[in-house]
């Protein structure tokens, strides 16, 4: 087992405590909100993730919940392992679900996740995935992007960029529905061009050095790739760190995800040529406003809407993309 880093944030406001929970919990950061009330207790609405300290995680999707609890006036709180560890992001749901909380947040990070969300839907919680859907739960919403689009934004985008010929690769995470999906959509786009190679697909398993690694022996044996799309938050960084050090920033076009300071900094200064970003405050906000929802029964479907198994909101939102590039970067850096 891997040894995990546990933050814990102690908030803001008093706020009544969470029920006991197991001393192996891994929680890796706790923000509680000030306070309402639901049958006599304090509502608290819980987002699971993995890798909870990864930025992009902090200043998006974390940073919309807590602003989310605090607008409404109850208690929130982020848990999950400081890495990337599905086993334990499971372990922490399965924690959280003795805890009875009033509406459970879950990043969908992986299909193994499947059985404990059906477990948190059986035991009467609302829950909901955000990020990348977990197809094969019984998850009463899923509010995300559609990475099959993320994938054919960048295709587009390359095809444009080195005029429909020329050698590319992709990398990721392998393995993950979301980003296979994302390559899916990519090759779809591509295939259209008999003018265009793909040399290859590759794990960086979203680390900066691994996708600098990568970049770096694909330019050796190709000295003439056209092209590199990436579909992890760190790909971007990676690849340009390489493409960098190459000499041939401009003469290899990039494309990837996300849009943190890093991110826009290298389309600033024309290594990165466009960022595919997901709109992640949506998500988490709206996700949350969905559990409250179903909480408060906001738009009652019928008096026996939960005996029926009925659920008063909408089972699956696309929150859409961003397409950002020179043109329009310093928007999104103010």
């Amino acid at each position: 087992m891997k040894s995990y880093l546990f933050i814990t944030l102690l908030l803001l406001t008093s706020a009544c405590e969470l029920p006991q929970r197991n001393a192996t919990q891994t929680d890796a950061i706790r923000t509680i909100e000030a306070g309402a009330e639901t049958d006599g207790r304090p509502e608290e609405y819980v987002m699971v993730t993995t890798a909870v300290t990864m930025p992009m995680y902090v200043h998006h999707d974390q940073a919309a919940f807590r602003r989310w609890g605090k607008q409404r006036g109850v208690n929130v709180s982020i848990l999950g392992p400081a890495e990337w560890d599905v086993p334990a992001q499971i372990n922490t749901i399965e924690e959280v679900i003795g805890t009875r909380p009033s509406g459970l947040l879950i990043n969908g990070t992986d299909p193994a996740i499947a059985p404990v969300i059906n477990k948190a839907v059986a035991a009467g919680i609302p829950t909901v995935v955000y990020d990348s859907d977990i197809v094969n739960s019984k998850r009463h919403a899923f509010l995300g992007t559609d990475w099959y689009q993320i994938g054919q934004m960048q295709g587009e985008e390359m095809v444009r960029l080195i005029g429909g010929k020329g050698k590319i690769a992709y990398m990721g995470i392998l393995g993950l529905a979301n980003m296979e999906a994302g390559f899916q959509g990519l090759l779809d786009v591509v295939k259209k061009y008999p003018g265009i190679e793909v040399v290859g697909k590759y794990d960086d398993k979203a680390n900066v050095e691994e996708a600098a690694r990568i970049t770096s022996d694909l330019l050796a044996a190709h000295p003439d790739l056209a092209g590199l799309c990436g579909f992890d938050s760190n790909s971007g960084p990676g690849i340009g760190l390489a493409v960098r050090e190459a000499g041939k920033v401009g003469k290899v076009k990039i494309t990837t995800v996300d849009w943190e300071p890093e991110h826009l900094q290298l389309v600033k200064a024309g290594v990165i040529q466009m960022l595919a970003g997901q709109k992640r405050e949506l998500f988490t906000w709206y996700g949350a406003q969905f559990l409250y929802d179903m909480v408060h029964q906001t738009n009652r479907l019928t008096d026996q809407a939960g005996a029926r198994g009925l659920t008063n909101v909408p089972a699956t939102v696309n929150t859409g993309l961003l397409r950002i590039t020179r043109e329009n970067v310093d928007s999104f850096m103010k």
